[in-house]
């Protein structure tokens, strides 16, 4: 996507919604860590708050920036548009109200040389706007993080703000089944039953935001949902299996 005939090495995904409140200190602390060939691609899913009007401030300012409209379908929806722009060797995800911490580009492209295909990084949380204050030090003590594909289809440790991949990844994971619970998961799950070398940094390289629009990741579901949740991911997950099996 970014001009002059460069080759772009990294494309950051990132899905917004109505993140007025926080999203200029994401893109900041993003932007300053991407070279000049490098890409932002953000993909709004019809915010009402000037989430847009900003988006296309930073466009107008700043050629990595690429604002598009997503297509109104939900949260993995707009992932997926999102991602299915990314031109880059190298995908991260990211959130629209967390913080990158310095270095976090640079130490998870390291990560990711030699035969490692997703790397993921531990997270600090904090609650609204106290960015220095955290209530957890570490999202993956939270979580029992861990590589494994039945480690995380029972208790899944992905989490896609903190994830970055090959971009061998997509032509796996896209699209994203509309009626599984979480794209993350699915993301994370199948590159490690592709490619079994997923690299988990216990480096806190994000400061992740916790607030009333976005606690899902810190939720515990109820059994029957939780059940409901891996029989439909199993479903897909098989079937996508299967597919990649007859393309070879």
């Amino acid at each position: 996507m970014v001009g002059d005939g460069k080759e772009v090495r990294v494309s950051v995904a990132l899905a917004s919604y109505n993140g007025a409140r926080y999203i200029r200190e994401q893109i900041d602390s993003i932007l300053c860590q991407l070279g000049e060939a490098d890409e932002l691609i953000v993909s709004d899913d019809g915010s009402s708050d000037g989430t847009e009007e900003i988006l296309l401030e930073y466009q107008e300012a700043d050629s990595r920036v690429h604002f598009s409209r997503g297509p109104g379908k939900g949260v993995k929806k707009n992932v997926e548009h999102a991602l299915s722009l990314a031109s880059g060797a190298y995908i991260f995800l990211a959130d629209q109200d967390d913080i990158w911490e310095p270095g976090k580009v640079s130490r998870m492209l390291e990560a990711l040389k030699g035969d490692a295909h997703l790397a993921i990084h531990d997270a600090r949380v904090f609650e609204g706007e106290e960015s220095g204050r955290f209530f957890m030090e570490s999202f993956f003590e939270f979580r029992d993080a861990g590589p494994g594909v039945l480690k995380n289809i029972v208790k899944n440790s992905y989490i896609g703000c903190c994830m970055a991949f090959r971009r061998e990844v997509l032509d796996i994971a896209l699209p994203i089944p509309d009626d599984i619970e979480m794209h993350d998961q699915w993301i994370g799950v199948l590159s490690d039953h592709a490619y079994g070398n997923s690299v988990f940094l216990r480096e806190p390289l994000l400061r992740y935001r916790r607030h009333g629009a976005n606690q899902s990741a810190m939720r515990r579901y109820g059994l029957a949902r939780m059940v409901r949740n891996r029989v439909v991911f199993l479903w897909r997950f098989f079937g996508r299996i299967a597919h990649i099996r007859q393309k070879k």
